[in-house]
C-alpha cells in the first residue's frame, strides 16, 4: 500500500470512526498530501529525520508556528493510525518537538461596538419602508430580518459559524431558554438563548414561513445551496456590510470575532472559565485559556479597586 492509499485509509477511519467533519478531513488531506509530496518516497515510509527536515523547510518558507503545529498534528495522527493498524512498527513523530507558539490574543469587540452592531441590525429589521405585508415581496426586508436573527443568536450563544448557519428550524419553533446544538465531533451541548434572540428568531420564522421556497426546509436559515442552508461566506459578507452601516470598521468584524466577543464579555462580567469552555464547545480547557488575558485584567481591576493598600 503506497502513501496515497494509506492517507485515504486514514481519512476513511477519521470519517467513519471519529465522525470528523468535512472541513477537518479536507484540512488533514491538504497537510498530509503536502508532506507526502515533499518527502522522498512519500510520507508513509518517512523516518523521523525526513519529517524534521520537512518541518524545517516549511518554517524556512515562512509558515506561521500555528500552521507548522497543525501540520505536525496531522502527521502525528496519521502515524498513530499506521502503528495501530500494524502498517508501521514504529512512530517516527514520537521524538519530534512541536513548534513554539506564542499566545495570540483573539480579536474581539467592545461591548459598546457589539451593542451598536445589534442595534443597527434591529433598526434595519424594523424599517417601516418595507411595509411588512403578507406577500413579503421585498427581499431586502427578508435579508434584514435574517441578519438580525443571525446576529442576535450568535452573540447570545457564541456558536461556531458553521453551527449557526446550519441550525434546524425546530430551534425557533420552541420558546425555550436553552437548546441543544451538535458541534465538533458530533458532540451535543446546551446553549442559552436570550429573550431578544428568541424574539428575533420568531420574527424571522414568521417571515420565512411565507416564502414557498423555504417553507419545507429543515433549516432555520435555508438557501438555494448544496447544503440547503445559508453559507458561512454569505453571512460573513452581510455581517461586514452591517458593521460598515453601523459605523464600525468592517475589517475588524467577522462571525468568529462575535464568538470571541461572547466569551470575552462573559468573562469580563464574572463568568467562570469552565462555564465558558462548555458554552463554546471546547473539548479542552487549554483552548479556552486564550481568554485568560481577560481574567487577568479583571483581577488587576479587582485588586486595584478593592484592596485596602491599593493606591
Amino acid at each position: 500500500m503506497n502513501s496515497a492509499a494509506r492517507i485515504e485509509a486514514f481519512l476513511e477511519m477519521m470519517s467513519a470512526e471519529r465522525g470528523a467533519a468535512e472541513n477537518t478531513l479536507s484540512s488533514y488531506r491538504r497537510d498530509l498530501e503536502d508532506a507526502s509530496s515533499e518527502i522522498d518516497g512519500g510520507l508513509a515510509g518517512a523516518a523521523a529525520a525526513d519529517i524534521r527536515a520537512y518541518l524545517d523547510d516549511i518554517a524556512a518558507r515562512g509558515f506561521a508556528a500555528t500552521s507548522q503545529a497543525r501540520k505536525l498534528s496531522a502527521i502525528r495522527q496519521f502515524f498513530k493510525f499506521l502503528y495501530a493498524e500494524g502498517l508501521r512498527s514504529d512512530d517516527p513523530t514520537g521524538t519530534l518537538d512541536s513548534p513554539k507558539k506564542g499566545r495570540p490574543l483573539p480579536k474581539t469587540m467592545s461591548e459598546a461596538d457589539t451593542g451598536r452592531l445589534i442595534d443597527r441590525a434591529a433598526l434595519e429589521a424594523d424599517d417601516p419602508r418595507f411595509g411588512k405585508d403578507a406577500a413579503l415581496g421585498n427581499s431586502e426586508w427578508l435579508a434584514a430580518l435574517r441578519l438580525h436573527a443571525l446576529v442576535e443568536v450568535l452573540y447570545a450563544t457564541g456558536l461556531r459559524v458553521s453551527e449557526l448557519v446550519g441550525l434546524p428550524v425546530t430551534v425557533a419553533q420552541r420558546d425555550d431558554r436553552f437548546f441543544m446544538v451538535r458541534g465538533k465531533g458530533d458532540k451535543e451541548r446546551m446553549v442559552p438563548l436570550s429573550a431578544k434572540a428568541r424574539t428575533a428568531m420568531k420574527t424571522w420564522l414568521a417571515a420565512r414561513a411565507k416564502v414557498p421556497a423555504f417553507a419545507d426546509s429543515p433549516f432555520l436559515f435555508p438557501a438555494a445551496s448544496d447544503s440547503g442552508y445559508l453559507s458561512r461566506q454569505v453571512f460573513a459578507r452581510d455581517l461586514k456590510g452591517l458593521a460598515a452601516r453601523a459605523g464600525i470598521a468592517s475589517a475588524k468584524i467577522s462571525p468568529h470575532v462575535l464568538r470571541h466577543a461572547f466569551a470575552s464579555h462573559l468573562l469580563q462580567n464574572g463568568a467562570d472559565l469552565r462555564a465558558v469552555q462548555q458554552l463554546l464547545g471546547h473539548a479542552d480547557i487549554s483552548t479556552t485559556q486564550i481568554y485568560t488575558h481577560v481574567l487577568e485584567e479583571r483581577l488587576v481591576r479587582l485588586v486595584n479597586d478593592h484592596h485596602p493598600l491599593a493606591d
